[in-house]
């Protein structure tokens, strides 16, 4: 999992909640092994209620099936309050396909869970599944200025939009407040090749740069040229694309600085 390197790197403690075991990610490898947690997770999480404990942020990842995301709402109900930064990267697909952990009784109980986030994070397959478009619709960066506000409709403060393709070549990333119903686009180097864990490790650095008190734009930022390093290693290495990027050698990128 990406965010407890990137964000302990970043100076904010973690404390993970395991959902799933499997032996490799599952893009690009078959016979993968996959371990529900699901049934350790109530206990798990209710030693911690027992404790009174507090968090900054409750970020929400990769969710095996839709028990754990009627847990996670409980986990909001129990944990977040008005302070609590809560980021939900709703995980489904990519390239056009759900994954293959994924059904439609997942999609459509992710779509009740991004109603209580501040920030959502989905790729643009995500995005299209959270709004009922057919996974095979050809969307780029102009679509999404009439998109997004339809997806902030449904609930969720902020929408970070990731990989997405602009009509005149290149990448960026879009981003819609919903207070301020405002629309921008980040714009990132295009990159030949697309590798598999990008989104998680996004996710992880836009927090950890929210939490060390940047704006939302200078955090997606941060985010975005984090992945660029990343993958660019990756690249220059010729590493297999199914072995994701070169997270841990581009880890001291996101010390904080000394003060």
């Amino acid at each position: 999992m990406a965010a407890t390197p990137v964000l302990s790197v970043m100076g904010i403690q973690v404390c993970p909640v395991p959902t799933a075991v499997l032996s490799t990610q599952t893009s690009g490898f078959e016979d993968y092994t996959f371990v529900d947690l699901t049934e350790t997770m109530p206990g798990y999480l209710q030693h911690w209620k027992s404790l009174q404990m507090d968090f900054d942020c409750i970020y929400s990842g990769f969710l095996g099936s839709v028990q754990q995301i009627a847990i996670m709402e409980q986990v909001l109900q129990d944990f977040a309050d008005e302070a609590t930064l809560v980021v939900i990267d709703p995980v489904l697909g990519d390239d056009g396909a759900l994954y293959d952990t994924m059904d439609d009784a997942m999609v459509r109980q992710m779509r009740q869970l991004v109603r209580k986030a501040d920030i959502i994070t989905p790729n643009m397959t995500e995005l299209k599944a959270l709004l009922s478009l057919p996974l095979d619709t050809r969307l780029s960066a102009e679509h999404l200025p009439h998109l997004l506000p339809l997806l902030a409709a449904m609930g969720p403060k902020n929408i970070v939009v990731t990989g997405v393709h602009k009509k005149d070549g290149g990448r960026c990333v879009c981003c819609y407040q919903t207070a301020k119903k405002q629309y921008r686009q980040i714009n990132y180097q295009e990159l030949p090749v697309s590798y598999p864990g990008t989104g998680d490790i996004f996710a992880s650095v836009l927090i950890g740069g929210m939490l060390q008190g940047r704006t939302l734009p200078e955090s997606i930022q941060l985010a975005a040229d984090f992945i660029c390093y990343a993958v660019a290693d990756a690249v220059e290495a010729g590493e297999p694309v199914r072995d994701g990027v070169q997270l841990e050698k581009n880890l001291y990128r996101l010390l904080p600085e000394p003060k």
